[in-house]
């Protein structure tokens, strides 16, 4: 590849316009390094080397824009680092004065009056509009996943999810949304863990201690995802499949090995209790929590 070319997109960081490349070679050596591999297509007119990332793909749009463009929704989550979803299109917002299209990996909103900041140097909306936008479109169990990341990232607090909640009023979904913001935990650690606490709650259980630490015997600390301390039951979320480690079940044996031995009761939950037999887990749950007198 020539000096110059690479010299272009150096300068742009790692995008370039399809005049600006034909400015350097001729259209028959930019077909051959797109044929190559070498040269990719972005968008509609921009190209960058080999294969883009999503942080390339919004420098491509920001050279179609002729200004840094603003993430949003997932896009924006993904940033703060409490995305939950993975969804693999890019969501921006349509800079003022320019027209942005919806294309294939690419949505385009008009939020206007979206509050804005700055995420590793790109405009985005502001950790807890995104919370809560974010929120708004997903179902129960999902929005407290959300809002739980997004407490748990410490990039908003709950004060500032109530705001952003109350400056969204009357969008779709906020009916649902803004009762879970007192139900977020920073402590849940994985999204299926706040549907089950979704789960617990909504079938009236008491509120379990999260990642709760528990001293055996031998002076070791174990955490359980969910516990009642004073009626010495636990509950913890198996995620376990065919990819897990035997090191990761021979630890889980010795751990329910020494949470029994000192008295505790550990149910271990799994995906289908969450989802498809929630009043089979709170059964199992209240008879575990009513046959134990309280500590």
């Amino acid at each position: 590849m020539s000096t110059e070319l690479r010299r272009l997109f150096d300068a742009q960081g790692g995008v370039a316009t399809s005049a600006q490349i034909l400015d350097v070679v001729s259209r028959r050596a930019m077909q051959r390094r797109l044929d190559a591999g070498d040269l990719s297509k972005v968008w509609p007119g921009i190209y960058c080397l080999g294969v883009p990332d999503d942080a390339t793909r919004l420098r491509g749009l920001d050279l179609r824009a002729g200004e840094p463009v603003a993430i949003c929704l997932s896009t924006a989550a993904a940033a703060y680092g409490f995305d939950t979803e993975s969804v693999a299109d890019l969501h921006v917002l349509n800079p003022v004065g320019h027209l942005l299209r919806d294309s294939d990996g690419l949505v385009v909103h008009r939020r206007d009056g979206a509050p804005l900041t700055e995420v590793d140097g790109r405009p985005a909306t502001t950790p807890e509009w995104t919370a809560v936008e974010v929120a708004r479109n997903l179902r129960r169990p999902r929005a407290l996943a959300t809002l739980d990341a997004a407490l748990r990232s410490g990039t908003c607090d709950r004060r500032q999810l109530r705001s952003a909640a109350a400056r969204q009023a009357g969008r779709r979904g906020i009916v649902s949304v803004r009762p879970l913001i007192p139900r977020a935990d920073p402590l849940a650690e994985s999204p299926m863990e706040s549907e089950a606490r979704l789960v617990m709650l909504d079938g009236g259980l008491r509120t379990p201690v999260l990642q709760h630490e528990i001293l055996d015997r031998d002076r070791r600390i174990w955490r359980v995802d969910f516990a009642w301390p004073e009626r010495l039951v636990a509950v913890e979320y198996d995620g376990f499949d065919w990819h897990s480690r035997p090191e990761d079940f021979r630890r889980d044996r010795r751990k329910r090995a020494a949470l029994q031995e000192i008295g505790w009761e550990v149910i271990s939950i799994v995906a289908d209790d969450v989802r498809r037999d929630g009043w089979g887990m709170i059964r199992r749950i209240e008879t575990a929590l009513a046959r134990r007198p309280a500590a």
